[in-house]
């Protein structure tokens, strides 16, 4: 039978992952701080600790590890990212869980180890028209994410390919753009763009008012958790080790966004725009390589991911009793 280990396994995607490989036939053990938030883990084990413990991640490491899915980071939106005020546990709960990780995986002669970037690894001077950003891998150099969430990702990665090239580790590298779907983080401060534009329009009537950070202008695109997920898998088995984007080329600016989120509600909201983190202006996902090396495209339209999303967030706003009408 064909094992995993999937490291954030509590988390958002981490959990799809986990369900998506025991529908493949894997072995899944799964590990993080927490169990999944709203669903029980179909993991056939799940260990709860703290990757931050260097004798923990040895002990949750096994030997000869066949495939592991490294995505346990101290994240979260742009309201947690681009404040500035979580930077230094940012920069160091991620370096610390990689690094223990990594020591961990070649002590344990690990075969293949996946490692979850992100876009915000991409130059802020390359993103400043919203309608022409430049998110093609190469373009990562000369240096200069717009965070420090950016800027240890890209430390990251030259951190597991430098393991890839000293210690033999078989490293696959990915940078997400903007992962979203049901069951993902939609409210407390570390909700990204799609879940809080859903759970703002979900808690106002038909007629209200949302405030949006920012002019509206700033452009983004966002992929569909099963897009994600299948986008993860092509890449594992391919020869390519990356870095590679795994994101939708579909762009589309934060109000129109919200615009499209109110046709699927039915609803007609009118948006105040108001000062706050906002990231780039402009960030879409360059799929040529990706596609080249693997073959891998995105399945699912934004319209088509926002409708299940939409509603399965609608439904935790009922549950939770913070409708505003």
């Amino acid at each position: 039978m064909k094992t995993a280990l999937v490291l954030g396994a509590g988390g958002f995607i981490g959990n799809h992952l986990v369900n998506r490989l025991k529908s493949d036939g894997y072995f899944v053990r799964g590990v993080d701080l927490k169990h999944p938030e709203f669903s029980k883990s179909k993991a056939d084990d799940f260990e709860i600790g703290d990757l931050k413990n260097p004798d923990f991640a040895n002990n949750v490491i096994r030997e000869n590890e066949n495939e592991i899915f490294q995505l346990a980071a101290e994240m979260g939106g742009a309201g947690y990212i681009f404040t500035g005020n979580n930077d230094s546990t940012l920069m160091h709960n991620s370096s610390l869980i990689n690094l223990n990780v990594l020591a961990a995986s070649v002590r344990k002669k690990a075969k293949t180890i996946f490692f979850s970037s992100s876009a915000c690894v991409y130059p802020e001077f390359n993103q400043i028209d919203p309608q022409n950003p430049n998110c093609s891998e190469e373009s990562v150099y000369p240096a200069f994410p717009d965070s420090e969430y950016g800027w240890e990702k890209l430390y990251a990665e030259r951190l597991y390919m430098t393991y890839a090239k000293n210690h033999g580790l078989n490293v696959k590298i990915a940078r997400f753009h903007n992962i979203y779907g049901p069951e993902g983080t939609w409210t407390g401060g570390r909700e990204k763009a799609p879940a809080a534009l859903c759970r703002k329009i979900a808690e106002v009537s038909d007629g209200g008012e949302i405030k949006i950070w920012g002019d509206g202008l700033q452009t983004r695109s966002c992929l569909y958790i099963d897009d994600c997920l299948n986008g993860v898998l092509a890449l594992m088995k391919s020869d390519f080790s990356g870095p590679v984007n795994i994101g939708s080329e579909e762009m589309i600016s934060i109000s129109d966004f919200a615009k499209l989120i109110m046709k699927i509600a039915g609803k007609n909201i009118s948006i105040s725009n108001i000062p706050g983190p906002t990231g780039v202006r402009g960030r879409n996902s360059d799929n040529r390589l990706m596609k080249k090396t693997t073959g891998w495209e995105p399945l699912f339209s934004l319209e088509q991911g926002v409708e299940k999303t939409y509603s399965w967030i609608e439904n935790q706003v009922h549950l939770s009793g913070k409708i505003l009408y």
